[in-house]
């Protein structure tokens, strides 16, 4: 399996963010706007199995920002199957949480798929069920070839209904290095993923969990139907 490493950043001022972005030399890389939507569908057994080891099966459906209010796949829009799981060394210390790297270690596989409504029909008739629905929209940089040490990096920001983060994933070294370059430490890296900071985020505004959706669009596609 391929190695993502990754870690997030709360960023309070998206505006301001993208003005360090831009005055470190980083560039968009996205299609289009460069800015993609994107509806996120979590699978898992009703027993939580996959969740209780550490792993993540997704489907994920990005919408080039001008298509976002479209419901259906059409030309331009890119679906991705994702599992993911802990590394070998997370997996033999029998806990994702005691991650002994600063960042986020995970293995992931990752390919574009056609169909997810077929694709769903096959989790469903193996048990499992959608258990998590999410959306954001994400806009993706990354530095020019001449700046070597940034490799492999990508910064991306994320639009969340829980507010706005940057995930930076690539080398450690480079991550640490942007981290630097726009205003962040160590101490500020998020090793979290979207599902708990948004179930912590209802916790703080004691509301009840259910799928982390914008307001403007829960009212009319609820869970999403392909």
């Amino acid at each position: 399996m391929a190695q993502e490493t990754e870690v997030k950043l709360r960023i309070a001022d998206p505006q301001s963010f993208l003005g360090v972005l831009k005055k470190a030399g980083a560039r968009r890389i996205s299609a289009g706007t460069g800015r993609v939507h994107e509806w996120n569908l979590v699978f898992d057994r009703p027993n939580k199995t996959l969740a209780r080891r550490g792993q993540l099966l997704r489907i994920r459906i990005e919408t080039p920002d001008h298509r976002a209010n479209r419901k259906r796949p059409k030309a331009g829009v890119r679906v991705l199957l994702t599992f993911k799981r802990p590394t070998r060394s997370q997996q033999r210390a029998k806990s994702a949480e005691r991650n002994p790297h600063r960042h986020k270690v995970r293995e992931e596989l990752e390919m574009e798929v056609s169909d997810p409504a077929l694709l769903t029909k096959i989790f469903e008739g193996l048990g499992m069920r959608t258990t998590f629905t999410y959306e954001k929209f994400r806009t993706t940089f990354a530095f020019p070839a001449s700046q070597h040490w940034a490799k492999g990096l990508l910064i991306e920001l994320d639009e969340t209904p829980i507010g706005s983060f940057a995930e930076l994933e690539g080398p450690s070294r480079a991550i640490d290095r942007a981290a630097k370059m726009l205003g962040y430490s160590q101490s500020d890296y998020i090793l979290t993923n979207y599902l708990r900071l948004y179930f912590e985020e209802c916790r703080r505004r004691n509301e009840n969990p259910a799928d982390m959706l914008f307001a403007t669009r829960e009212a009319s596609h609820g869970r999403q139907k392909f």
